[in-house]
């Protein structure tokens, strides 16, 4: 699979930590239903993989 460059990896690990931090504040003041918490938790997981596993960081001065 191709590498994604550092920025859109960076895009990705941010939007993934952003949803799960929303979804945890969401659900304090807001009754939600589990599958909606657990589809955003589950969307902001995957991203932060994404972004981890896809993500192209390695360094310029790397052999």
């Amino acid at each position: 699979m191709n590498r994604i460059t550092k920025r859109k990896s960076r895009i990705l690990l941010s939007i993934g930590m952003f949803a799960i931090a929303s979804t945890q504040i969401i659900s304090q003041y807001i009754g939600i239903s589990d599958l909606t918490r657990g589809s955003l938790t589950g969307i902001g997981i995957g991203m932060l993989l994404i972004g981890l596993i896809f993500g192209n960081f390695r360094s310029a001065y790397s052999n």
